[in-house]
């Protein structure tokens, strides 16, 4: 078994000795939380935000204020019982979302829990400088951190995985439906469980007349929303937006300038395709159109690809290039209703009060939609997130009971 200790940095672990340790953390440990408040003061430098922008969001997420605020969420949800650690949880996470390993893992430390993350081998960029961050707070840390948290990287390893997941009170498997089912061949102990985060599809909604209420300053804010929301990391997370549905009657002139100034934003912004990204697209837009899906394609230069769906129940939920945006006019949110299906998380919103949406959920029932979020919110990850409430998920319940 060759495995790259990642965090804390060193030569490879006794891998059946560590498991082996019973050090001990309590929810809302606070040698977690300084250690993670440090960590996020380094993800805030102005240096570090500047080049990875993405970062600044997981660094606002791990403020000693927002960590007291979940754990405090956490145990006012808990009903004549003591939150507790759940114990040695295991993280899969994705290698397309360079900062998903250290939410999930930041959690469930932050609930007490000894961890083990496979960090993934084609993780890089963002991934790094988290590693390298980590690594540095840690000197100034208690050192039950790096006694009680490990980072490893390892290609494919049937007898490693299968060992660490035998191991674990839970596994968390994020990365789509192939990677959940190929890791439920390795069994978990009798108590132990999954939770899953499989393949997932996220679009956008925004009202006709919301639009047209609103200032061009205020259109113009709510793109650049729009642009984290789909191109931090080129339009793959789950969260990411990957159609738009326009809501009301004549919807054109909308349109056409949600278009303009996306690529208004994106030039401002710098931000470029690749010329084989560039081709992808076309590839993607021209294949749908030869297939029927689409009406008509448009380019806003190679930052912003806009496709007219023939058919909105037909709406593309598979990745189709950075900056590729099928889009189709609906004549009110009900409309989505029969169009939503299990797999779809998040639903990112413009011109709609609250009022609407929350009728919307409650008429969706559970059918899909884990999250209704204004633009620019789609990717800021929140201790609830897919449907769980993931603070009670890393922690069990013990109920206390006294007899008079």
């Amino acid at each position: 078994m060759t495995v790259r200790q990642r965090f804390p940095a060193g030569p490879a672990v006794d891998l059946p000795a560590w498991l082996a340790r019973r050090d001990r953390l309590t929810v809302g440990d606070e040698r977690i939380v300084d250690f993670l408040a440090a960590f996020a003061h380094r993800l805030l430098k102005p240096g570090v935000t500047r080049v990875r922008p993405e970062l600044a969001a997981l660094g606002f997420f791990l403020r000693p204020v927002e960590l007291h605020r979940a754990v405090g969420r956490a145990r006012e949800c808990t009903v004549d019982g003591l939150r507790v650690p759940r114990g040695l949880v295991l993280h899969i996470p994705p290698a397309n979302v360079d900062t998903l390993f250290v939410y999930s893992w930041a959690l469930s430390a932050l609930a007490g829990n000894r961890n083990v993350v496979r960090v993934s081998p084609r993780s890089a960029g963002a991934a790094d400088l988290l590693l390298d961050a980590l690594n540095d707070t840690l000197a100034g840390a208690d050192p039950v951190v790096g006694a009680t948290q490990l980072m490893v990287t390892y290609d494919r390893d049937d007898e490693l995985t299968a060992t660490l997941s035998a191991a674990c009170d839970l596994r968390v498997v994020w990365g789509g439906d192939a990677v959940v089912t190929e890791l439920r061949r390795h069994p978990l102990a009798p108590h132990a469980r999954d939770v899953t985060f499989p393949d997932r599809s996220s679009f956008a909604v925004i009202s006709v007349a919301g639009w047209h209420a609103a200032t061009p300053a205020r259109r113009r804010s709510a793109m650049a929303g729009f642009h984290n929301d789909a191109y931090w990391f080129d339009q793959a997370a789950c969260a990411s937006p990957r159609a738009v549905f326009w809501i009301g009657a004549d919807s054109a002139d909308a349109q056409a300038e949600f278009a303009a100034l996306l690529a208004d934003v994106a030039a401002d912004r710098g931000t470029t395709v690749e010329p084989a990204m560039a081709i992808r697209k076309r590839v993607s837009a021209y294949g749908l159109a030869a297939d029927g899906l689409v009406n008509g394609v448009r380019f806003a230069g190679n930052a912003v690809t806009v496709l007219d769906l023939a058919d909105p129940a037909a709406v593309p939920r598979r990745w189709l290039g950075t900056g590729t945006f099928p889009q189709a006019t609906l004549g009110s949110l009900a409309e989505l209703v029969d169009l939503v299906e299990r797999r779809d998380q998040t639903l990112s919103c413009f011109g709609f009060d609250r009022a609407e949406l929350v009728e919307l959920a409650t008429a969706l029932a559970g059918r899909g939609v884990d999250r209704i979020v204004p633009f620019g919110s789609a990717l800021s990850f929140t201790p609830v997130w897919d449907g769980y409430d993931l603070l009670a998920e890393f922690t069990r319940l013990t109920t206390v009971s006294t007899t008079w």
